[in-house]
């Protein structure tokens, strides 16, 4: 299965990214995911179903850790990858 996560972090800042929006980004940079794309306002990653669930994880361990309030997420489910990145 293939997922893709969608998220963003608050507190916004517009004049310098946060530190849990910086811990987030290389979350998702990090994890061996497919169409990674990191913006001010949104994020979007794909991959196989255990390397998205596992960055989810850390994402929301590490940026709360870094002092985010509040983390937007949405998963959906875009296809069968079975064989791709699933193990």
């Amino acid at each position: 299965m293939r997922l893709r996560v969608e998220f963003t972090t608050e507190p916004f800042d517009l004049d310098e990214a946060p530190a849990h929006a910086l811990v987030a980004r290389e979350v998702i940079e990090t994890a061996e995911l497919d169409a990674v794309d990191v913006g001010p306002f949104g994020n979007t990653a794909e991959g196989g179903a255990d390397r998205v669930l596992t960055a989810v994880d850390a994402l929301l361990r590490k940026s709360l850790q870094a002092g985010a309030t509040r983390v937007s997420l949405q998963v959906n489910v875009i296809g069968d990858g079975i064989g791709e990145g699933d193990r």
